[in-house]
Formats: structure tokens, C-alpha cells, sequence
């Protein structure tokens, strides 16, 4: 398998293809993450991950180019990452006792060749205490997370399951990623 460039500084997404022995390189590129009127959260979160994999495949030509985002959505709508203290705070206590839907999407690019895939996973929360999501808070976790948690780290107190892939939600189904991988690999004749 030839080394891949992930178009991506999130280290879970490095850290799962270390775990999946997926050699690689990170380049990315910054883009402009504002939702478009009337776009869906999957429309939202695939046209990230396309544009931040064919920004970075423009430097790389031939290569297998890796994109990725991931948006978590309750009730129809984006949560990103909070703001600040008090928006992580606000974040939990919407998702806490409630279910919500984890999507990340995945480009694949090489030569102007996209494959796209969108992968869903449904996560319900526990009722969690107001004290216990202030102190979850101040552990500075939530702040560079997609709803305001990381269900593999600390946050993890306050999922109560997880239905689908448990990758997904930490930011890249792996399973997934490794079938377009290898889809690739086969129409090329790798």
C-alpha cells in the first residue's frame, strides 16, 4: 500500500492510522469551514472533506490524498466546537439524556479521481449532572472537539452507548476508510 497524505492535523485521525498500520504523511490545507445556506449537515461535512483533500492533492500530484470531517448533529443541527468555556458547557447540557448523530465524511483524491463516503453513528449521552459537566469542561478537553466531548478520553463518563462505528466518532471510520483504500488500490491494479 502506498504511503498516504492525510489532509488533516487531528491527531486521532493520525493516531488511528498508526493503530491500523496505514503508513502516511499530514500535510494540510486551511479552508473556510462556514456552513452554506440551506447545506446539510452531510452535504456540509462531505464538501469539507473534499475540499481539504483536493487542496492538498493539488501539491501532490499522483498521490493518495486523505481528507476528512467530522460534525456532530442534534436535532438536525451542526454542533461544532465550542466557542469557549461556557459554550462547552452549553453544548453538553443540550446533548445530556439525548441522542445524536456523529457524522464523518471521507474524500479520497488522486489525479482529480474523488471517492467520497459518509459514515453515521448514533451516540446517546447520559443525564449528567451539571457539576460533572463543569468539571468534564475544565479538564480543557471539549475545546477542540466536535460537540464539546471526546468519547475516547475523558468524556467517555458522559456516553452512555454508542451505536455504529466507535473510529467514527473519534473522528475517522477506520473501516471505512480502509475499503476506499483498498478500492483504489484494486482499480488501479496496485
Amino acid at each position: 500500500m502506498s504511503e498516504l497524505i492525510l489532509a488533516s492535523t487531528s491527531p486521532r485521525r493520525r493516531l488511528l492510522l498508526e493503530l491500523a498500520g496505514i503508513p502516511h504523511e499530514v500535510d494540510a490545507e486551511p479552508v473556510d469551514e462556514s456552513v452554506l445556506e440551506g447545506e446539510s449537515p452531510i452535504e456540509y461535512a462531505t464538501r469539507l472533506a473534499r475540499v481539504k483533500a483536493q487542496a492538498v492533492a493539488e501539491r501532490h500530484p499522483g498521490r493518495r490524498v486523505l481528507g476528512a470531517d467530522t460534525v456532530v448533529v442534534l436535532d438536525g443541527s451542526i454542533l461544532g466546537k465550542p466557542s469557549d468555556e461556557q459554550d462547552a458547557e452549553s453544548i453538553l447540557h443540550r446533548l445530556a439524556a439525548r441522542r445524536h448523530d456523529v457524522l464523518t465524511a471521507v474524500a479520497l483524491v488522486r489525479d482529480g479521481v474523488v471517492d467520497e463516503a459518509v459514515e453515521v453513528t448514533a451516540v446517546w449521552m447520559r443525564a449528567a449532572d451539571p457539576s460533572l459537566i463543569r468539571a468534564y469542561v475544565a479538564t480543557g478537553e471539549p475545546m477542540d472537539k466536535a460537540g464539546g466531548y471526546a468519547a475516547q478520553g475523558v468524556g467517555a463518563l458522559l456516553v452512555d452507548r454508542i451505536d455504529g462505528d466507535f473510529f467514527n466518532v473519534m473522528g475517522l471510520p477506520l473501516p471505512r476508510v480502509i475499503e476506499m483504500l483498498e478500492s483504489e488500490e484494486k482499480r488501479l491494479g496496485c
